[in-house]
């Protein structure tokens, strides 16, 4: 098993649009599978976030993870959340239960970047996948706002993806 971060991030930098939006969903060459995540997903077993990425899939027009097991770093179950979900405050707890859970596939850490940071500092994190985007928002959330520029990152690959973004993939070191 490896926990693998998947980021979309602009040219400018930003891994939020100013309202607060992932900033894929802006971006005319999104939709189901787009940005190599179809291919991406095939490989894992289980998503985990923090509870500010979890609560919007709640009002989605379709559940985001139909075949995955979902964790959330969070302080309360969220109303309305399926029966499945795994709640915890905890990161250590939560990265133990997700670890006992898993059967052998990856893991996708969904952001934001403070709970990618949160991992990380746990030592969880194996790679850092990041997807630049072709366009710029001008405001919002950077990823280096919370993940610590002095992560050690190894490049490992990068491939263009079709609407002209581009994957980034680096493995990280403790």
């Amino acid at each position: 098993m490896q926990i693998i971060a998947r980021q979309c991030v602009t040219a400018d930098g930003y891994v939020t649009t100013p309202d607060g939006w992932p900033p894929q969903v802006i971006d005319p060459a999104h939709g189901p599978g787009s940005h190599g995540i179809r291919e991406f997903i095939a490989g894992c077993e289980a998503v985990v976030m923090g509870r500010t990425t979890f609560e919007p899939a709640l009002t989605a027009d379709r559940w985001p993870w139909p075949d995955l097991k979902v964790y959330v770093l969070g302080s309360h179950r969220t109303p309305g959340a399926p029966d499945d979900v795994v709640f915890d405050n905890d990161p250590g707890r939560l990265l133990e239960r997700l670890r006992a859970d898993n059967t052998g596939r990856d893991v996708h850490l969904v952001g934001g970047p403070s709970t990618i940071e949160t991992f990380r500092a746990l030592g969880a994190v194996d790679r850092l996948e990041l997807v630049v985007l072709p366009f710029m928002v001008g405001a919002g959330m950077r990823l280096t706002e919370s993940l610590d520029p002095a992560t050690a990152l190894t490049y490992e690959s990068s491939r263009g993806l079709p609407g002209g973004s581009v994957e980034i993939v680096y493995s990280l070191r403790a």
